[in-house]
């Protein structure tokens, strides 16, 4: 051991013990949260905090200062402690922690500004640090990401995304700590303290692995160094553990996970063991926090991003709209980053990748890795647009409601949806994604009809505060709008209207096509129709919606979606306050192979199905 080594120690020693007093304090007045689990992690936040991370205490957000993702997120009082020693938070307002009133929550949310994604829902910690540590090359800075993971976690497969992600994209700016303390919250974890097997695991992700004491703070300053010295791969420290680490009733043993301490006996007892464990520090020996370094932060002024340039009856897909959309932000903003799925020939993301190479990152097959990334770029300024088939973003749906919770700026494109796109099957058909994003309240839910809408929306999605998804299309559609239509969050387009319209057809997307058809067909009866083109799902132009039931008396809403969740739903939400009711054409069965011609008609989206609905309604 160096002489700064057996300096510091003892400072660090004291520092995890007064981080476990801390946490302890904090958990029992609240008389809930996990007091054992930040115990067990003590010793590695301390010496994370005051011996190896660059940040400002004063400036959380600091754009060049080392990040922590805290995935273990029930930990979260060890974290407040770490930051009311370091000075940025009065350690008396520890005690509110999980109170309504505080911010201070049961599990971190970016409500703090050093957390910069929400964390808790375990296996999502080290795919966000994918990302942090992406953006740290996007921006040519030197911050590295650290990520504290529980062993319990790592059977999470996302955890494994992540490692062959790290892997692959050599983020040697990246290290995860994992601390095996061997107990879960009912049992003891699948490898308990065999450090060999989570070792060989990691080493066969390609990363450097490294087995600690995560007690011995010497071994855990040795450890950080090793990992700040190796280039070329990430590195994951395995810190061997005990939860309760510090109090002999606690350490090692079951049945405390989530059980605060009470008042009383138990509590004076673990303080009276804490207390005895603190150490006189050597003369002029302190903790002192690294600053990060580097330029200060000069706001980004985007260019004006080119405009549409189609021609009127062009056929044009939105997933190809799409593709052209962010290869053009990309042209106008640095912050714009792509992610896809190994599908971006059909998402055509793939026409960024040709613009903007080093700012495209290629994930795979491996969607939890891909929003979990996304997630951890915009929490650090940078605009991500990852996508891939909307059917396979459902297996990232915890991911997309923690990004909700964390209201980041991810902008997420789902393509091939509904029984549009034929021949594939309903293994393929995204037609529960409209629900599955419209269910979380700060979620923007987009889905344009023609390619100059596509690319509207993409422009008004990348500056719209909170995430974002937009669904697109397979069948190609012919442009309706003139280039310079405009298209807004909440808006929408009526695009048929006359005095003697008898019922309104709402569609978006491909269904907004078959609305027009109808409209033609029902207009050689005499009888006329309004259509609207609902583009923004959630929210809703409510406005427009109420008018129109005013107006025409019958609304028909037609989506390429099941009956729950869609566009029909929607809408029925914003005209209930008037009294309208609403019929919902749209897939009611598990759909089957078949052409897109066929499927549409069959399951009752088509022109002729539509104006059957509107001769019924009369």
């Amino acid at each position: 051991m160096s002489a700064e080594t057996s300096r510091v120690v003892p400072v660090l020693k004291n520092i995890a013990t007064r981080l476990r007093i801390e946490s302890i304090r904090a958990t029992t007045e609240s008389a809930s949260g996990h007091p054992t689990t930040c115990m067990s992690a003590a010793d590695l936040m301390a010496a994370l905090f005051f011996a190896e991370m660059r940040y400002d205490p004063a400036n959380p957000r600091h754009e060049h200062a080392d990040r922590l993702v805290l995935s273990k997120g029930h930990a979260a009082p060890l974290l407040y402690a770490a930051w009311a020693e370091a000075g940025f938070i009065d350690k008396a307002d520890l005690l509110n922690l999980r109170k309504f009133t505080s911010d201070l929550e049961g599990h971190p949310t970016p409500r703090l500004p050093f957390v910069d994604v929400a964390t808790g829902s375990l296996g999502q910690g080290l795919c966000a640090g994918i990302g942090t540590a992406l953006n740290a090359r996007r921006l040519n800075s030197d911050y590295r990401t650290y990520v504290l993971m529980g062993d319990g976690e790592s059977a999470e497969g996302s955890v494994w995304e992540a490692a062959a992600a790290g892997q692959f994209f050599a983020l040697d700016n990246l290290v995860g700590i994992t601390d095996i303390n061997a107990l879960g919250q009912s049992r003891g974890t699948q490898f308990e303290h065999d450090l060999a097997s989570f070792e060989r695991r990691w080493k066969a992700f390609g990363w450097h692995a490294i087995a600690i004491d995560g007690h011995d703070m010497a071994q855990i300053l040795g450890a950080l160094a090793e990992a700040r010295s190796t280039t070329g791969k990430p590195t994951m420290i395995l810190a061997r553990t005990l939860k309760g680490q510090g109090v002999s009733f606690l350490a090692g043993q079951p049945g405390w996970h989530g059980k605060a301490l009470k008042k009383g006996d138990e509590l004076t007892r673990a303080f009276a063991e804490l207390d005895a464990q603190l150490v006189p520090e050597p003369a002029g020996s302190s903790a002192e926090v690294r600053r990060p370094s580097g330029p200060a932060h000069t706001p980004v002024t985007p260019k004006a991003v080119a405009p549409p340039a189609y021609t009127f009856g062009e056929l044009v897909a939105t997933r190809e709209a799409y593709g052209t959309a962010i290869a053009k932000l990309g042209d106008a903003d640095p912050r714009v980053v792509a992610l896809d799925a190994d599908v971006k020939n059909s998402t055509f993301s793939e026409r960024f990748e040709v613009k903007h190479p080093d700012r495209f990152y290629q994930c795979f097959i491996a969607e939890q890795v891909m929003i979990g990334a996304a997630m951890g770029l915009a929490s650090r300024g940078a605009i991500p647009f990852p996508s891939t088939f909307a059917a396979f973003l459902s297996r990232a749906a915890d991911f997309i409601r923690m990004a909700a919770i964390s209201g980041l700026n991810i902008k997420m494109a789902g393509s091939h949806a509904g029984v549009s796109i034929g021949e594939d099957g309903a293994s393929q058909m995204a037609l529960e994604d409209l629900a599955m994003m419209s269910a979380e309240p700060n979620m923007t839910v987009l889905y344009p009809s023609d390619a100059v809408c596509a690319e509207g929306l993409v422009a008004a999605a990348a500056y719209h505060e909170g995430p974002v998804y937009i669904r697109t299309s397979r069948p190609k559609t012919p442009v309706i709008y003139p280039n310079d239509a405009t298209f807004t969050v909440g808006g929408s387009t009526v695009l048929r209207e006359s005095a003697a319209d008898v019922a309104t057809v709402i569609g978006a997307g491909i269904t907004l096509f078959e609305a027009l058809k109808a409209h033609d067909l029902l207009a050689k009866e005499g009888i006329a129709i309004r259509v609207v083109d609902a583009y923004s799902i959630q929210p809703i132009d409510a406005a427009t919606m109420q008018r129109c039931a005013t107006d025409t008396g019958r609304l028909i809403t037609v989506e390429d979606h099941y009956a729950v969740g869609g566009l029909g739903d929607a809408v029925a939400r914003a005209v209930a306050g008037v009294g309208a009711t609403v019929t919902r054409l749209c897939v009611r069965e598990i759909p089957r192979s078949g052409t897109p011609e066929e499927l549409v008609d069959v399951y009752g989206l088509s022109a002729a199905k539509i104006a059957d609905a509107v001769r019924a309604t009369r």
